[in-house]
């Protein structure tokens, strides 16, 4: 009688086909420890009015400081004249 051992976990490969343009671009940034929250919110809202970005995740790090994950939708404009 054999016993198969299965993984915990499977890690899913990379796709080797043609990829998928990008939807979102996406920027992540660290707050330090010593920043305020309102010094922080004045620089994320700047980030959301002047650059579109939209807040899509905020984790808070052991030593105190920030690290946020912005994005925004990549727009591609489509030609209009026929050339």
């Amino acid at each position: 009688m054999t016993h198969e051992v299965r993984p915990q976990h499977r890690i899913t490969p990379t796709r080797r086909g043609a990829s998928r343009p990008k939807r979102y671009e996406w920027r992540v940034i660290t707050i330090p420890m010593g920043m305020t929250r309102a010094d922080a919110r004045t620089m994320l809202t700047e980030h959301a009015e002047y650059g579109r970005w939209e807040l899509t995740r905020s984790q808070i790090l052991i030593g105190g400081s920030r690290r946020v994950w912005l994005r925004r939708r990549v727009i591609r404009p489509q030609r209009t004249d026929v050339a």
